[in-house]
């Protein structure tokens, strides 16, 4: 069932602030006011479930019933990842949004950052 509405959107109230913002591997988010928002490494705090899960999956018979179930749990271990970081980028992004009218921001080359195999992973869950 879908129920389709119309609404009026209430344009936000224009702050007169303005804030540029710097990606950083410490601190997430450090915006030109001095306000830092952490960084949740959602990646490093189910790494090892992830490995574990992985392990079991390679043990498995590719294409038994026994495989796919591990397969799933894998995929899901992933989907929680991905969900848990977007909702954080979404909330994050709402609130500079609501405080200030003006945003800069710098452009990254993350590919080429990404070739530092000692900063590759921290890079990988910040981006």
């Amino acid at each position: 069932m879908s129920i389709l509405t119309e609404t009026e959107v209430q344009p936000l109230e224009k702050t007169g602030s303005s804030v540029g913002i710097d990606v950083g591997l410490k601190d997430f988010v450090i915006l030109s006011d001095g306000i830092t928002y952490k960084n949740p490494k959602f990646f490093r705090t189910l790494e090892e479930k992830l490995a574990k899960a992985q392990r079991i999956l390679s043990r498995r018979t590719k294409g038994s019933s026994n495989w796919n179930k591990q397969r799933v749990k894998t995929a899901r271990i992933h989907e929680h990842i991905a969900n848990a970081r977007a909702d954080y980028l979404h909330k994050l992004s709402t609130e500079i949004i609501k405080n200030h009218d003006v945003i800069g921001m710098k452009d990254l080359q993350i590919s080429n950052m990404l070739k530092n195999r000692k900063l590759a992973k921290a890079i990988s869950e910040v981006s």
